[in-house]
């Protein structure tokens, strides 16, 4: 295990993950009591760039950390393979708003992160492919959910998600 930790730079920070689903944890709970689908959607779309800074800024941390500039390629990987869902899932948002149909909005995040996950994950250890196969996973039974279980499942998906396999790799890979 010393052997794969030396030689492994994951690209998903741990404790990033973690924080990740501590702040979508506290943003289901703040969006379970909106009062209006503009007040919900509001509050997602904030956690998303507070979810998306904190990536950013512990994987620029992680790199720092790391006394290579091989590490860069890895986290270069996971961001080209991460982008194009990523991408989908901020247009299709627009259009779902737009065409009133915001109740299928949390199960496509879901799916969608999921899938970029898994893809970007194949540049990374094998827990990330299944990290991201577990998101898309959550994301199918969102689609078909009831809308009262959206906030739940949303939590469940970007905070109880994040926060385990966040805990796996932070204890098996370091950072």
């Amino acid at each position: 295990m010393a052997m794969e930790r030396s030689s492994v730079f994951t690209a998903l920070p741990g404790r990033g993950a973690i924080l990740m689903g501590l702040s979508a944890v506290v943003a289901s709970w703040f969006a379970a009591s909106a009062s209006s689908v503009e007040e919900w959607f509001g509050i997602w779309l904030a956690e998303a760039l507070i979810g998306f800074s904190i990536a950013l800024a512990t994987v620029a941390w992680k790199i720092r950390t790391v006394e290579t500039p091989a590490s860069l390629r890895p986290a270069r990987n996971f961001a080209v393979g991460l982008a194009p869902p990523l991408f989908a899932g901020a247009v299709l948002t627009w259009a779902l708003y737009r065409a009133g149909a915001a109740e299928l909005i949390p199960g496509v995040w879901l799916l969608l992160y999921g899938c970029g996950i898994a893809t970007a994950g194949t540049f990374s250890i094998r827990i990330v492919p299944a990290m991201g196969a577990c998101f898309a996973a959550v994301g199918v039974v969102t689609l078909f959910a009831p809308e009262l279980w959206h906030n739940a499942l949303l939590a469940v998906g970007f905070g109880g998600l994040h926060m385990i396999f966040g805990g796996i790799v932070w204890r098996k890979y370091g950072g």
